[in-house]
């Protein structure tokens, strides 16, 4: 499918995100008000709304409750399913949810209907992240349609397809290629680090951390990944340091509080 993607792409006008707004949105509570209830009962009233549906599977993702929120999209795709919208958000809420091959499926069926970049660039990266190599041919098509403006998330997607392919080599010469396009993004930065880590090249990933952090001192994860690499260089005293410094910037960083926990170390 994806290899017809560039002549789509060549001939593709954006559509905006203008579907049918309702006047119904104007009763959707707001707020601290916003519950479970008074959403569904709006629901009911306004069985047809757009709007109120979306903020119903927004209450939802937000809560991390997938189930319902892909319940409710389920809803709307049996109402119109050639809205490439809806099947978008349930791409999006599949992957939340760890269903990968569902999320896949979900946008596929959205570029079918529409192929938006942005559909492209998600299931781009979940292909490459399956080591599927329709990876490269999403990313070859952004690329050859330079009004999609997706050019860093094409190199983007062909590092993670090397990186999970194991030619690491490879993938870092594409994030590299990222970060000279934007050295503000800090997922090329991460992505290389980890790379090189997997290699065992523990300093130079440190040395690529350190440049994240130099650019966005807030990054969490530069820091986390770091506190990885110092452990794996012996010195502790550094990494529970790297550690901490993630927990400060994301209290609630599971694996950086698991890392510290397993080093004996308080926060």
């Amino acid at each position: 499918m994806l290899r017809y993607l560039s002549i789509i792409l060549t001939a593709l006008v954006f559509l905006g995100c203008n579907d049918s707004e309702e006047k119904a949105v104007d009763s959707t509570p707001t707020g601290s008000a916003s519950t479970e209830n008074e959403l569904r009962e709006l629901v009911k009233k306004y069985p047809d709304s757009i709007s109120i549906r979306s903020k119903l599977v927004d209450y939802f993702a937000e809560s991390g409750n997938y189930e319902n929120a892909i319940r409710e999209t389920d809803i709307m795709l049996q109402k119109d399913s050639s809205n490439p919208q809806w099947w978008d958000v349930k791409g999006r809420l599949l992957f939340l949810d760890g269903d990968t091959l569902s999320a896949i499926n979900a946008y596929e069926r959205a570029i079918v209907l529409f192929p938006n970049p942005e559909y492209v660039i998600s299931i781009g990266t979940l292909y490459a992240q399956t080591r599927n190599p329709l990876a490269l041919e999403a990313a070859n098509a952004l690329l050859q349609e330079p009004r999609a403006n997706a050019g860093l998330q094409a190199q983007f997607i062909k590092g993670l397809f090397y990186t999970h392919t194991g030619d690491k080599l490879k993938a870092i010469s594409f994030f590299d290629q990222c970060i000279k396009m934007d050295y503000t993004f800090m997922d090329a930065y991460r992505e290389k680090a980890i790379a090189l880590y997997d290699q065992a090249n523990y300093n130079l990933a440190i040395q690529v951390l350190d440049q994240a952090t130099t650019v966005k001192r807030s990054y969490d994860e530069a820091w986390y990944w770091m506190g990885r690499c110092y452990q794996k260089l012996n010195k502790n005293k550094e990494a529970a340091e790297s550690y901490r410094l993630a927990l400060q910037i994301d209290p609630d960083f599971i694996e950086a509080k698991d890392a510290l926990a397993k080093m004996g170390v308080t926060q």
